[in-house]
């Protein structure tokens, strides 16, 4: 009895001690924009009020194992429900800038809810909306069709996120 005791005890602080290693490895991948703060008002230029080209993006922290990166931004408040704004994914994981207006070399780029293969930027129907940055460090590069979407993506990428990071912008029309 006392070895089943210490054998519980051990998966236990096995299982803690894991846990608290996975959580820290997903807190390190950071995303981060020059334009706009976490959860700040994203500029018009990125929006369809203005020039609708995508924000410069920053990333840092990327696991050592990460064979690639997705990107997905997207609108929960969209009357219809979620609205995807861009979807990105095989971006090589040496990526540590996304220039504004600009998709990463080698990057694939997927449709959006406009069914377009392009960033489409914050352009809510009424009042302020939130728009989410989600960034995914991927154990393989993904085998996905051109035309693939964000439900497409996210099957797709099960049980093979080694982290992620998010960032918050917010727009509502001036």
């Amino acid at each position: 009895m006392c070895d089943l005791r210490k054998s519980f005890l051990l998966a236990l602080v096995l299982t803690l001690f894991g846990a608290t290693s996975m959580q820290a490895k997903e807190s390190q991948l950071k995303l981060v924009s020059s334009a706009f703060k976490q959860a700040g008002q994203i500029p018009s230029l990125y929006s369809c009020d203005g020039s609708d080209t995508s924000p410069p993006l920053a990333i840092d922290g990327i696991p050592k194992d990460a064979k690639s990166l997705a990107l997905v931004m997207d609108d929960p408040d969209a009357p219809g429900g979620t609205w995807v704004h861009w979807v990105l994914w095989n971006i090589a994981p040496s990526t540590s800038q996304i220039t504004q207006g600009t998709v990463p070399r080698g990057a694939q780029q997927g449709v959006n809810s406009w069914r377009r293969k392009s960033y489409g930027g914050p352009c809510p129907p009424s009042g302020q909306h939130r728009y989410y940055f989600r960034l995914y460090a991927l154990s393989e590069r993904l085998n996905l069709p051109s035309n693939s979407t964000r439900k497409e993506l996210d099957l797709a990428m099960r049980g093979k996120v080694l982290a992620q990071a998010e960032l918050l912008g917010v727009y509502a029309h001036h």
